[in-house]
């Protein structure tokens, strides 16, 4: 049972570090006119969960009227995603961090 947590904490961790990767690509090109921002979509697998990086589908007229740079990239949208991915990551460390202690629990048991 721990073994599983430790999975699904792992490609928690894995799929929150691509996610803000994307983030932080976009933003370090938000000036760059003509850069299509990228955009992660999570989904589930029987081992946990990943992350798909595509160009985005954001629209970039609607971008501009919301105060977004040259490039589409909406600075907003940015650092909220960003702040989201990190509450994630930060989850994922915890439940990697129970199931490493329910192990040691188990362990002591055992032995």
């Amino acid at each position: 049972m721990t073994i599983p947590a430790l999975q699904s904490g792992l490609s928690g961790l894995q799929a929150n570090q691509r996610a803000l990767d994307v983030e932080g690509h976009n933003v370090a090109n938000m000036a760059t006119s003509n850069f299509q921002p990228q955009r992660a979509t999570f989904q589930e697998t029987p081992g946990g969960t990943s992350v798909t990086i595509s160009t985005a589908a954001r629209d970039l007229s609607a971008a501009a009227n919301a105060g977004g740079a040259p490039s589409g990239t909406d600075p907003a949208s940015s650092i909220t995603n960003s702040l989201v991915y990190k509450a994630n990551f930060d989850l994922s460390a915890k439940v990697i961090q129970a199931a490493d202690e329910r192990i040691g629990t188990l362990l002591d048991i055992k032995a």
